[in-house]
């Protein structure tokens, strides 16, 4: 049965809010000659936050995989595919902030990032576990939940500062 595990919502809420945040003003404040420029540069942004936050990762009996968006490609983000049975172990790292992240490592050599920002994760988690045999129990989000809800409240914020300003 193939499973699919979309980004997780709060991280693509923040990242489009934020987005929103920083650059609502700016077709209000550009020059006339920019106006139009400045409107669809902005859509332009909006459709790539947008689309780039649209990975996700499926999982069936036989193997993983992680799917970019054509723009995420364009950008350097790869498509990948494993084999469950190719999966020798999954090594932790720590990150300069403090958080770990995780890697799946292949019999071959190769290295694969493990996604901790999809929903439903502790059912992703287990459905690694269960085809790898590996024990999962340590992996978890590379943030805190709360952080994504934060900078997606901070940013609704800002946007309400700007449109209250804008009005008055």
């Amino acid at each position: 049965m193939i499973e699919k595990f979309k980004t997780l919502f709060f991280v693509k809420s923040s990242l489009v809010s934020l987005y929103l945040a920083l650059t609502i003003p700016i077709p209000f404040y550009s020059i006339d000659r920019l106006k139009i420029l400045s409107i669809i540069t902005f859509f332009l942004g909006l459709y790539l936050i947008i689309n780039i936050t649209s990975d996700y990762v499926e999982t069936c009996n036989n193997k993983i995989s992680y799917k970019t968006s054509f723009i995420s490609k364009i950008l350097g983000k790869k498509n990948w595919e494993i084999s469950w049975e190719d999966i020798k172990l999954i090594k932790s790292l720590t990150t300069s902030q403090g958080s770990k992240v995780y890697y799946f490592n292949t019999y071959q050599g190769e290295s694969f990032l493990f996604p901790q920002r999809v929903e439903n994760f502790e059912k992703f988690v287990l459905i690694v576990s269960k085809n790898t045999g590996i024990a999962t129990k340590e992996i978890s989000y590379i943030s805190p939940l709360w952080t994504y809800k934060l900078l997606t409240l901070l940013s609704v914020l800002m946007i309400g500062g700007e449109l209250f300003a804008f009005i008055n």
